[in-house]
């Protein structure tokens, strides 16, 4: 194999992700957009809002300390509340690291910070875990996935930022992130216990939606995230049974 090969197998895969993930960049816009505006809304800054949205780049993070923020609830309420959110992506890039063993830290962080829901979402299916000793095309096809939305993300985001007060409410522009947050959650319910994990999490929120600084929903990620475990766990046992 040439030293040009692999370039273009890179180049190829990375097209191959672009075409993957194009279908949702619409929704990630619009759902960028939504939290673009709601950082303003909730009493940010120009500059915190922009440094937020490209520091934090997590959306449901963003969207659930910003109530709490608003509300002046505790700096660890805040904080405990977005790692919490966030604790999905530990799972993700614990699922695909094996496949980006062979490059050094400094790349891994990096590659880390585009890590998305879609990742996990389109990445998976077409590298497996069977495929893990492969090296050719991953990095290729990952930003394929990532750095479309990333810019999706952020070019919506900044615009909803520069243009909350100037969009009518009656566009509707909420309930079309809603539509985009579940087009990428959806996809995610692979199996049982994912499935568990968000009935029960959906039932928490709404039964502890009364509770102080928003709390309900860091209540109804923790609990959900217990269904799923044990769910899973149950699941492997009867696996390993049989």
């Amino acid at each position: 194999m040439t030293q040009q090969a692999p370039i273009d197998l890179e180049k190829r895969a990375f097209r191959e992700g672009v075409k993957a993930s194009a279908p949702t960049m619409a929704g990630i816009f619009a759902w960028g957009m939504v939290t673009g505006m709601a950082m303003v809304k909730s009493g940010l800054t120009l500059w915190q809002a922009l440094g937020m949205t490209f520091i934090v780049f997590a959306g449901s993070a963003q969207l659930a300390a910003l109530p709490l923020m608003a509300a002046n609830a505790p700096v660890w309420v805040v904080f405990l509340t977005a790692l919490v959110v966030n604790l999905r992506f530990v799972i993700f890039a614990a699922a695909i690291a094996p496949h980006f063993a062979h490059l050094p830290w400094y790349k891994r962080v990096w590659h880390g910070y585009f890590n998305a829901d879609i990742t996990i979402a389109l990445f998976p299916r077409r590298f497996p875990p069977e495929t893990v000793r492969q090296t050719v095309g991953k990095v290729g096809y990952f930003n394929g996935i990532c750095y479309p939305n990333w810019w999706a993300w952020q070019s919506g985001s900044v615009i909803g930022i520069l243009m909350a007060s100037q969009i009518p409410q009656n566009w509707g522009i909420g309930f079309a992130g809603t539509l985009a947050l579940l087009a990428i959650t959806i996809p995610l319910i692979i199996n049982s216990a994912a499935l568990v994990g968000v009935v029960v999490s959906g039932v928490t929120a709404v039964v502890a939606a009364s509770l102080p600084y928003r709390l309900g929903l860091l209540v109804a990620v923790i609990v959900g995230m217990i269904a799923a475990m044990v769910v899973d766990s149950v699941l492997d046992k009867k696996k390993e049974q049989a």
